[in-house]
């Protein structure tokens, strides 16, 4: 049987100092749960960044565009034998940009080379330009979704190797590739982005019961310095999603200070921190029983008490609880914790017998202290060895990751990779 008896009155701060005080615990009774929509952490996408996109799309551009240009032309009814005149048997993306317009959204650009078969043993070069402009909204399902407002396919012959009527050749040609309905395949090049855009607000573990989610809270906005979205991160613990304490300060992404070389910066609030080792201290993370070094005999040493409460020497035991919200401080160049926890210390035995006052508490904190700390941290360490998912979407990855600590955020410049398999995890340690 364990024995115990309860501190009153101790502390712990940062990973240590234990403290058990009426007023925090009644403090802590009061912190509202969230009831309005805030942001604490987002991201900016630079124009690097969607250069890197722009780059690695074109594979999958070039794919949808030659399975539908190539396909085979709807039958004329007209026409008693099928037409080998103008088909399309090479398609190309020779150029694929996305450039930034602030206020507004982002321009598609897209350069196509054909080639085409307008007769027997004759062919045709054409480009096909496409200009759509793109931005992105929320969904009635709470999604970001990309969308196209505008498009502008033009047609352009580059070279022949027959001399012909351009004009009779302009008009089959627009027949076989159908340029007024080529807004259609712009369409269809973004049903893959946004499969991968609603992967962003799926939910990621932390431990076997907690999960985190990064859920944005409106469309993004551009600007000079990139694309801005802010994001609300929600917490389940065992299937259940649990109130958070409400940010004091609304969060925004700090303007960059100068120019940044990564493709994206990701920024994280203090109230992040904070809320993360909540949802941590819901899951009972911090809850540790720990066997102390000391037994009753050492203890009655500088408790004289204890050698008659206690005859036989028996190891002693301490149980560790939360009673407050951890808080988190961030300062320049380091992060604070600091764990409000309560201690229960006692021995194994048959009866329990307090013997422990509160007058007492300096001297138990010079016995247990180091004990509790130790454990603590290695605790710390266990739960969150496998770093915390950062908000990303499926099939992307984060390289060349620096964290700089600042006073109230924390900002994570990376590059983003495309993976050549999906599933790998985007953590930070």
């Amino acid at each position: 049987m364990f024995k115990s008896c309860r501190l009153d009155e101790s502390r712990i701060e940062g990973a240590g100092m234990v403290m058990l005080h009426i007023l925090s615990i009644l403090l802590s009774l009061l912190i509202p749960a969230h009831t309005i929509r805030s942001p604490d952490c987002g991201g900016i996408l630079i124009p690097s960044g969607l250069k890197y996109l722009a780059e690695v799309s074109k594979p999958h551009a070039e794919s949808v565009l030659r399975q539908d240009l190539m396909a085979p032309p709807a039958p004329d009814p007209s026409t008693a034998t099928p037409s080998s005149r103008n088909q399309i048997n090479s398609v190309k993306v020779d150029e694929l940009s996305l450039t930034l317009i602030p206020d507004s959204g982002l321009r598609l650009s897209i350069d196509v080379d054909l080639g085409i078969t307008p007769a027997p043993s004759t062919t045709k070069e054409m480009q096909l330009s496409i200009l759509a402009d793109l931005h992105v909204e929320m969904n009635p399902e709470g999604n970001l979704e990309l969308v196209s407002s505008a498009c502008k396919p033009t047609l352009e012959e580059l070279q022949s190797t027959e001399e012909m009527d351009s004009t009779s050749s302009g008009s089959d040609v627009d027949k076989q590739i159908n340029v007024e309905k080529i807004c259609l395949e712009v369409s269809k090049l973004l049903l893959f982005p946004n499969e991968r855009l609603m992967s962003l607000a799926a939910p990621f573990p932390i431990t076997p019961t907690c999960q985190v989610r990064y859920v944005p809270l409106a469309a993004p906005m551009y600007s000079e310095q990139g694309i801005i979205i802010s994001l609300q991160t929600t917490f389940q613990v065992a299937g259940t999603a649990i109130p958070l304490p409400v940010s004091p300060v609304p969060f925004s992404m700090p303007d960059p200070t100068s120019p940044s070389p990564s493709h994206l910066t990701l920024a994280f609030s203090e109230h992040f921190y904070t809320s993360l080792f909540f949802a941590l201290e819901m899951d009972g993370a911090f809850n540790l029983t720990i066997l102390s070094p000391l037994t009753t005999a050492t203890l009655a040493e500088k408790i004289t008490q204890m050698g008659s409460l206690f005859p036989e020497d028996l190891p002693v035991v301490l149980q560790t609880t939360t009673r407050s919200s951890p808080r988190v401080a961030l300062e320049e160049g380091k992060a604070i914790l600091k764990l409000f926890l309560a201690a229960q210390i006692g021995a194994v035995s048959p009866v329990f017998q307090s013997f422990l006052t509160v007058n007492l508490a300096a001297l138990l904190q010079e016995l247990f202290l180091p004990t509790i700390r130790e454990e603590l941290l290695a605790q710390i360490n266990v739960v969150l060895r496998g770093g915390v998912f950062l908000p990303h979407i499926v099939s992307f990855t984060y390289t060349n990751v620096n964290v700089t600590i600042h006073k109230d955020y924390v900002l994570i410049p990376c590059n983003l990779q495309l993976e050549a398999k999906t599933g790998e995890a985007t953590t930070l340690g």
